[in-house]
């Protein structure tokens, strides 16, 4: 009995091999501080701009290594960074404004590796350091800001039936209250047909009728998610202002956000934008004055009017009266004009936003209105040594548009440039300021340094682990214990280059499972090997040995590692941040593991002893 594969099988060991041994090598590499300069707005940097910046580095004798355009970004690598901080200095004065300048560690990786998309990992926070927030979402808050917009809105639909009610107030519930049981249920009938969201009451009090409504359970919950969804998108647009190269936002559990935010090193600057308030409001162009610059020169404008800017620095003079603030947007997308295929953006409104606007737009047909951006920032500044926090209060107009007809509840807003511009107009409108408060519970930061000696010690205990193994079996196993360490070898690096192309973020916990992995990986091999040498002690010859052992150990194998496996997927889908890195490293790596301990040996085995008659195995 001989063991041989067929070509296929060992033109898939080699293929397999030769990829993951390709896309590791990006990680040979390592990466070059850098800076990520991107625009704003929509503009691209001219190049004046980057004369002027060549001009400040050059003046600065601040030493780069290259710069190159990457779509409207520009890419500036640095020899080390202290270079690499002192353009961030200098470049951030510069440039504030029009342009983030973000801190990055870039690929150092060739171009031909570049344009086969070879990337090396993707660093978590504790290996290349940066601040850490968990932040508790208001829910309360959250439901009651819903209730009282259903105050409103019980309050203009009773007005439009014409049903008479004492006061509508928000208590614990929102109790309306009646001078008679016939108005109450009549209230009930048409309130329960127009406002379903709510679940109605009736009784008694003082003497009086009233009505209580309450959000229903359901709700509750879809208030819930819309409150933590929209502030995970506002905090997700003002993390961009920080220059963050790859922040990590998401949701964790059903009221807390985690944001992490890789190279910053200042918690009060982050803790000043990520709290900082945002709202919009809805002014009438004001027309009969059409020379706005005149006034520009003179420093004032009209009565009852104000002299407001675009982004790209156009003034415009609008109408102090607020025809609608932000507090009544419910929804906001982005899509096409059907009539002229122009972007847009429809815009829903609250009852009592959509009755304020449309008995406006009525009078106000072909009239221009105009879409005011505010936001509230707070920034700590150092002041005769103390830490003293200044308001900021910025107001842009990021719209301007036409009134075509008569406009209700749901509108559409045209004059877009391009569709990215709708598409960032409709996340303004949406989520320009945080649905619900939220509270930072826990904060961490990690020093750039800690984090290289995270890296160390990670790499220290994989090559520890790893080495120990490699003797053990090499001493023990002989031949076959050297095709097992080469085997533990490629699984390793086959690893990497998974963990590379997918660029899943690597963190201690995941070191971890890759520590876990080489253990689990040669484990595979020592059942496979025992199996054969129990066939060689029964008296069977070494080709039959080798074919037993690999057939009986491999259910043996598959059961330990699909229980581990699944182990590993419900980690992912309950953990978190940290839990989750440790299951997707120990994911690949068993599945690696199978491949290169049962498929891979048995391939270099059959090599080596397959097509001859051996008397003896080194094993």
């Amino acid at each position: 009995m001989l063991n041989q594969y067929p070509a296929w099988k060992y033109l898939l060991v080699i293929v397999v091999l030769a990829t993951g041994m390709l896309y590791a090598f990006p990680n040979v590499y390592g990466k070059d501080p850098a800076l990520i300069i991107s625009p704003v707005r929509a503009n691209q940097m001219t190049s004046k701009e980057l004369a002027v910046i060549k001009g400040v580095l050059k003046k600065e004798n601040i030493q780069y290594s290259s710069i190159d355009r990457i779509r409207a970004k520009l890419l500036i690598r640095f020899p080390d960074t202290e270079n690499q901080l002192k353009a961030t200095d200098q470049l951030g004065k510069l440039l504030e404004g029009r342009f983030i300048v973000a801190q990055n560690l870039a690929p150092a990786t060739p171009d031909w590796l570049r344009a086969i998309n070879g990337r090396p990992m993707s660093l978590g926070l504790d290996l290349q350091g940066g601040i850490h927030f968990l932040m508790e979402v208001d829910m309360d808050a959250a439901i009651k800001k819903e209730k009282q917009r259903f105050v409103g809105e019980i309050k203009t639909t009773l007005r439009d039936k014409t049903i008479r009610h004492a006061g509508v107030r928000l208590e614990k519930e929102i109790m309306i209250r009646f001078r008679s049981t016939k108005e109450r249920a009549r209230a009930l009938e048409y309130l329960s047909s127009k406002i379903r969201e709510l679940q109605y009451t009736e009784l008694d009090k003082g003497g009086d009728p009233y009505l209580m409504a309450e959000l229903k359970d359901q709700s509750k919950i879809d208030v819930r998610k819309a409150a933590l969804t929209q502030n995970i998108t506002t905090l997700r647009n003002r993390v961009n202002e920080l220059g963050v190269a790859e922040p990590v936002i998401q949701q964790n559990g059903d009221h807390r956000i985690i944001v992490q935010l890789p190279g910053v090193q200042n918690p009060d600057r982050a803790k000043d934008i990520l709290g900082a308030t945002a709202t919009l409001e809805v002014h009438l162009v004001d027309e009969r004055n059409p020379s706005v610059r005149d006034f520009v020169n003179k420093g004032r404008a009209p009565p009852g009017t104000r002299i407001y800017y675009k982004r790209d620095g156009t003034p415009v003079l609008l109408r102090k009266e607020v025809v609608l603030t932000g507090e009544s947007i419910t929804h906001a997308s982005s899509g096409f004009d059907s009539r002229s295929n122009e972007p847009s953006v429809t815009i829903n409104l609250d009852s009592r936003g959509g009755n304020r606007f449309d008995n406006f737009t009525k009078d106000h047909v072909k009239d221009s209105l105009a879409v005011v951006y505010i936001e509230i920032k707070v920034k700590t500044h150092k002041v005769n040594g103390k830490m003293v926090k200044v308001r900021k209060k910025i107001e842009e107009v990021i719209n301007v548009a036409t009134i075509q007809e008569r406009l209700g509840r749901r509108f559409q807003i045209t004059g877009m440039d391009s569709p990215n511009e709708a598409r960032n107009l409709a996340i303004l409108l949406r989520a320009g300021a945080l649905a619900a408060p939220i509270e930072i519970i826990e904060e961490r930061t990690v020093g750039p340094s800690l984090g290289k000696d995270n890296i160390k010690q990670g790499f220290n205990s994989v090559i520890i682990g790893f080495v120990l193994v490699l003797l053990f079996m090499a001493v023990y196993y002989k031949l076959f214990g050297m095709i097992a360490n080469l085997a533990l070898f490629f699984n390793l690096v086959i690893v990497v280059a998974l963990l590379s192309v997918i660029q899943a973020t690597l963190t201690m916990p995941g070191i971890a499972g890759i520590v876990l992995t080489v253990g689990m990986a040669v484990d595979a091999n020592v059942l496979i090997f025992e199996r054969i040498r129990e066939e060689i002690r029964l008296g069977n010859s070494p080709q039959a040995s080798i074919h037993a052992g690999y057939e009986k150990a491999f259910a043996t194998i598959a059961d330990a590692n699909i229980t581990t496996l699944i182990a590993a997927i419900v980690l992912f889908s309950f953990g978190s941040g940290p839990i989750k890195g440790f299951a997707v490293t120990l994911s690949l790596g068993i599945l690696t593991s199978m491949f290169t301990a049962i498929m891979g040996t048995r391939a270099a085995i059959n090599l080596i002893y397959g097509a001859k008659k051996v008397k003896k195995l080194s094993i």
